[in-house]
């Protein structure tokens, strides 16, 4: 049952003296999820956005937003971001002793919940929880900033997430973030990934809406030759 290949552009990378235009952009090329870092400064190096340029994010598009938390005390804030407009929401497996809660708590809000592994955490810290998840976000990079090389150890966690979404029956979505670009698409498609999150490789071109359309192509050919 291979899902559908999602382009999920990042607005971290994006120009937010004009983010409008970027997200239009986006659109016209095809991108059917805005991906939304949130920081901290605490869990990650890095401080981002809050809970209000969600809100406006929310009435600049009609795309479904996936909140990806960065942040220590993630329960504190997911109602706030539910509120906000968000559609999906991800909270980091290390960032909470309380992950089954805090997932209880976006689908209560009425969010699809989501957990987070970074590049040092294995898979199997996410046993328990696997059955009540919509999306598993494997960091291909650390967190906390854009523009970062992908580290290869990513499709093997996206392959045994596979492996495991078949044995147990499961319907969770495979999510990739981090120096996700035109030459990695095919292998992450290949090893299980629906998900792509592309920031760089996307708004730091001269044609944003062109970069989505060929990142969705490379994901489709990928996608047709895994099928």
């Amino acid at each position: 049952m291979p899902h559908l290949v999602e382009i999920a552009p990042s607005i971290l990378a994006a120009d937010f003296a004009c983010l409008g235009d970027g997200i239009r952009a986006v659109e016209r090329g095809g991108a059917t999820l805005l991906h939304v870092d949130v920081m901290d400064g605490h869990f990650v190096p890095n401080i981002s956005i809050g809970v209000p340029v969600v809100a406006s994010l929310r009435k600049a598009t009609r795309l479904p937003l996936d909140v990806h938390l960065m942040i220590e005390n993630p329960e504190q804030y997911i109602p706030l971001f539910a509120e906000a407009g968000a559609d999906m929401i991800s909270v980091h497996q290390e960032a909470t002793p309380h992950l089954d809660r805090a997932l209880s708590m976006i689908r209560e809000h009425g969010c699809k919940p989501g957990a987070v592994i970074n590049p040092a955490t294995p898979v199997s810290m996410l046993s328990e929880v696997l059955g009540s998840l919509d999306h598993v976000l494997v960091m291909s990079v650390n967190p906390g900033f854009g523009g970062q090389k992908f580290i290869p150890g990513a499709l093997e966690k996206i392959r045994q997430l596979k492996l495991a979404r078949e044995r147990y029956n499961l319907t969770f979505r495979i999510e990739v973030d981090g120096g996700v670009g035109p030459e990695n698409v095919t292998e992450l498609v290949r090893s299980g990934a629906e998900i792509l999150v592309a920031g760089t490789s996307i708004f730091h071109t001269q044609d944003p809406a062109e970069a989505v359309r060929s990142l969705k192509q490379m994901a489709g050919g990928a996608l047709a030759q895994r099928a």
